[in-house]
């Protein structure tokens, strides 16, 4: 009965008012509509919101554009032409592309219409015509059309008429604005203060465009900065940046002034402070006392808002103290309690990230955090599981764990990862507690959930066997009840490598061999390969296991997939073959299986390839495989970034540096495998990178130093810095005049460096005699292409030769030395005895004694022994031990006896022991 009501009287309603027929069609079409889709909700009908009903359904562009032909009209019919434009502006929104023709007459429509004194009628003019982006053409009849409502008297018409125009120009022809430029700037301090503020908007979007004339502003838009309007105070602020941001001194002392004095705007007040943190970040480690004490003001704020971006500003200060914390830490707490959900959100969000890296100042809040477990919001609900995670005690993983089984059944999959990664970093944390951790993610396991959801869990698992040997037999046990139920092979795969890994190390191997067995009966065929080679690790690694094994892979001889058939067959070769010696490519079968490949899968397969295109009398060896730099550079890419992730996943309390200190050794080790470099042999140690150009300048260069036995290999780390260059052939000369004891052998360039993108260029020294030392100046050649960087290179630009001048590289005495450390020194000591004995003594410039040990561990490229390089900073006596192995095998041992003899200088006594004079003489005076 309601909605024949409605139709009646909305069919009334057009009757009375003279409405078109067209007018009228429509109407009853949207209230035929309308009535269905009560209907459907009567009847009880569910429908998803995106199948919800919309009156634009099915509409085409081609009847839009006839319908705007009424834009033409003698009489305009306003209502008519609101639902057209409407109709416009939701094909633009949809993606729909007009043509130049199209918006020409769509534009010259829309012009015509802005005659017509219907305010609801012209809101949306402005809007289309913003929204068509005009021809250049066709911005001056825009610009003398909208310059009229610019000096309307009706304030409405003048705002929208200064935004419209600002972004037309803004977008289109940014020269036209010095045809405007006098209405923006009295517009500026306007009254009104919707005027005012879409003046200030307009000069924002101006200022990416022409910025010279919007500088101009400055007095009118400091003037708009006192204004009572909160709106007008925030646009004002933010220009005033705009305008100034390129001398920072001069926004010193706009943030500086405006910190004295208070301001009204709520939003100005959040956006000074993060001009104010913006600055205290560029001031370095002098952090200015007066801006942190106006952050800590602000958190006092009647504004809530305020408050949550002054603590924010304060929790993401770069090397902020923990003490510093404490007010802001106050503050989010109170938040954690607020009926306001959006203010318990910001705190938990922001509590969730510092506890990240300071979880002891988290901890008070962990009781208002258990309170939000149960919150109806499940993203607050989810943040304070993972922060409670990270900043829990041991004794509360128990507790904590009871209350998340509940909750992981009531959100969704991206939640859960979330709470799983958490999981994984208490585990590290807690290491006692991986029972029930692990116990808990098993249940979890068995549960229905998507593949992103079920690998987080394994990987999690994974994670904890890695770097919880207790927790190895455990987790191993866990993930065979998965895979006798696992839908994706992925996942089946990953842990029936992990199991031939790390199965035949456990107490009861055997236990193993149903679960992998069961693969190969029940699975497809990727999971029956893996099942084949887990088997066969554990006949390989464990003899008793051998003959049993052997016979389970015969049964997989006449599987019906050819992967299967082959890893079967040459296992069972190779198993039964073990115990007669033989071997394969000159490996064994543990060797070949077990251990890691010395060199790329990629490489083994480049060679393969060419010695099936030229093959020899002379079997294909291992150690045949080469390596180009190409595959190298791309290799040490990949390595980088991994090593990032995994840092990034292990979080703070990973030991960062040894990723990085392992690098130089693993790219050594492939450098020997490239065909430049096969002859030089087993490297012996490698070098620190030492930078040769300055970070930001136009070129890095970081070298690193890679020792052999009878020569030096010099790895180049290029980046280029310049957009609109592409260099190749790129390579570093080096004048080895001032180091005779070297000889250039051979040059590996950089092929091609583009912008962004680093590349590696190496030189390989051959030592001739002794042990050479000095400073070698080295310059940066190659060959230049001037490019756009907006198309790219092109083949037609010949370029030109040229090169650059970076600074000496030092080879010292450090770089003959293998840091070796012993764990009797003492013993060590006399052992050698006092036969080679050097003692020297020296009075080191440095602040302090801990200064001067780095210094001198440097000099010498020794390793410090038996933890006696860790004293604290104001110790004014020092003894360090130290231990290393000298080029040729040589053990060297060193004592260093430091003290303070001033505020600026540091005696020392160095006595150094070898089985050879000369080498301890040569240690001994490298300090010098």
């Amino acid at each position: 009965v309601f909605l024949d009501k409605c139709v009646w009287s909305g069919s009334a309603c057009m009757a009375m008012t003279g409405g078109s027929s067209d007018l009228t069609a429509q109407g009853a079409q949207w209230l035929q509509g309308a009535k269905e889709a009560v209907m459907q909700m009567t009847k009880g009908e569910k429908k998803d919101e995106d199948e919800s009903y919309s009156p634009f359904q099915s509409l085409q562009k081609a009847a839009v554009l006839q319908e705007c032909r009424c834009f033409n009209d003698r009489e305009i019919n306003p209502r008519k032409c609101i639902s057209i434009l409407t109709k416009i502006l939701w094909l633009l929104a949809q993606g729909e592309k007009l043509t130049a023709l199209e918006t020409t007459e769509i534009f010259f429509g829309v012009t015509k219409l802005l005659m017509h004194k219907d305010q609801q009628l012209r809101r949306l003019l402005y809007l289309v015509l913003k929204e068509l982006k005009p021809s250049p053409e066709e911005v001056i009849i825009v610009c003398a059309t909208l310059t009229k409502d610019m000096n309307s008297k009706v304030d409405l018409n003048r705002a929208n008429a200064l935004r419209v125009l600002g972004a037309i120009i803004a977008r289109t022809d940014p020269t036209m604005l010095a045809q405007i430029e006098r209405h923006l700037k009295q517009a500026l301090v306007d009254k009104n203060c919707f005027v005012a503020a879409s003046a200030l908007v307009s000069g924002i979007h101006l200022m990416h465009v022409n910025p010279e004339v919007v500088r101009r502003w400055v007095n009118e838009v400091q003037t708009a900065l006192a204004s009572d309007n909160p709106s007008v105070q925030y646009h004002a602020l933010a220009l005033l940046h705009q305008i100034k941001r390129q001398d920072r001194l001069a926004v010193s002392k706009v943030v500086a002034s405006l910190t004295r004095t208070p301001l009204k705007s709520p939003l100005a007040h959040c956006l000074l402070i993060r001009f104010a943190k913006a600055m205290m970040e560029d001031g370095g480690s002098e952090r200015d006392r007066a801006l942190f004490d106006f952050l800590e003001a602000s958190l006092r704020h009647r504004s809530d808002m305020v408050i949550y971006e002054a603590a924010t500003a304060i929790c993401s200060l770069t090397s902020v103290a923990q003490r510093e914390l404490s007010p802001s830490i106050t503050v989010l707490q109170l938040f954690l309690c607020s009926p306001k959900p959006a203010c318990r959100f910001s705190a938990v969000r922001t509590l969730n990230k510092i506890a990240m890296a300071h979880p002891m100042a988290v901890t008070p809040c962990n009781m208002d955090m258990e309170g939000l477990i149960n919150d109806s919001n499940r993203s607050i609900a989810t943040l304070a599981i993972t922060t409670l995670l990270k900043t829990g005690s041991e004794s509360g993983v128990e507790r904590l764990m009871k209350q998340i089984t509940s909750f992981m059944s009531e959100i969704a999959d991206d939640f859960k990862i979330v709470v799983v990664d958490a999981i994984r970093a208490m585990c590290l944390k807690f290491p006692q507690k991986h029972r029930l951790l692990m116990t808990f993610l098993a249940n979890v396991l068995r549960e229905e959930g998507g593949f992103q959801y079920k690998k987080a869990i394994v990987d999690t698992l994974l994670s904890i066997i890695a770097r919880v040997p207790e927790a190895k037999e455990a987790g191993l046990s866990h993930l065979c009840e998965f895979i006798e139920d696992c839908e994706f092979t992925l996942l089946s795969t990953q842990i029936l490598y992990l199991l031939g890994v790390e199965g035949p190390s456990t107490q009861e191997p055997s236990k193993y061999i149903r679960f992998i067995y069961n693969r190969v009966v029940l699975e497809n065929a990727t999971v029956r390969a893996s099942a084949v080679s887990a088997l066969a690790k554990f006949g390989i690694s464990i003899a008793y296991l051998r003959p049993s094994i052997t016979v389970l892979l015969q049964r997989c001889l006449y599987d019906n997939d050819d992967e299967v058939r082959d890893r079967a067959i040459f296992f069972v070769t190779l198993l039964t073959g073990i115990d007669s010696g033989a071997t394969l490519a000159g490996k064994s079968a543990q060797s070949l299986l077990l251990e890691p490949l010395p060199v790329p899968l990629a490489a083994l397969e480049a060679s393969c390839r060419e010695y099936l295109a030229a093959p020899t009398e002379r079997p294909l060896s291992i150690d045949d495989v080469t390596i180009d730099a190409e595959m190298l550079a791309k290799m040490q890419k990949e390595a980088t970034s991994k090593a990032a992730a995994a840092s990034e996943d292990a979080g703070p309390a990973a030991d960062a540096p040894a990723p990085a200190m392992a690098a130089p050794a693993e790219e050594a080790d492939l450098l020997s495998r490239m065909p430049e470099f096969v002859h030089v042999g087993a490297r012996f140690t490698s070098s620190k990178r030492v930078p040769l150009s300055e970070v930001g300048t136009e070129y890095e260069v970081v070298c690193t130093k890679h020792l052999y036995a009878s020569h030096l290999i010099l790895a180049f780390q290029l980046n280029n810095t310049l957009e609109d260059q592409l260099l190749s052939s790129v390579t570093v000369a080096l004048d080895l005049a001032a180091v005779p004891g070297l000889a250039l052998e051979t040059h590996v360039p950089c092929a091609s460096l583009p912008f962004g993108q680093p590349g590696t260029a190496y030189a390989c020294l051959r030592r001739l005699e002794g042990v050479p030392v000095g400073t070698i100046p080295c310059t940066l050649k190659f060959v230049v292409k001037d490019v756009d960087p907006a198309t790219g290179p092109t083949d037609d630009e010949p370029g030109y030769e040229d090169e650059y001048q970076l600074e000496e590289l030092e080879v010292c005495a450090a770089d003959f030395m293998k840091r070796v450390a012993v764990l009797d020194f003492r013993a060590a000591w006399e052992s050698v005895g006092n036969g080679c004995e050097v003692v020297e003594t020296f009075s080191l410039s440095y602040n302090s004694i801990r200064q001067a040990m780095e210094a001198v561990i440097d000099f010498l490229g020794m390793s410090p022994c038996e933890n006696s390089a860790a004293a604290p900073d104001d110790v004014t006596k020092l003894t360090v031990l130290l231990s290393g192995v000298f080029l040729g095998g040589m053990q060297v041992f060193a004592i260093v006896n430091l003290r303070a003899d001033s505020n600026r200088a540091v005696g020392m006594r160095l006595t150094v022991r070898s089985s050879d004079m000369t080498v301890s003489q040569f240690v001994a005076s490298s300090v010098a």
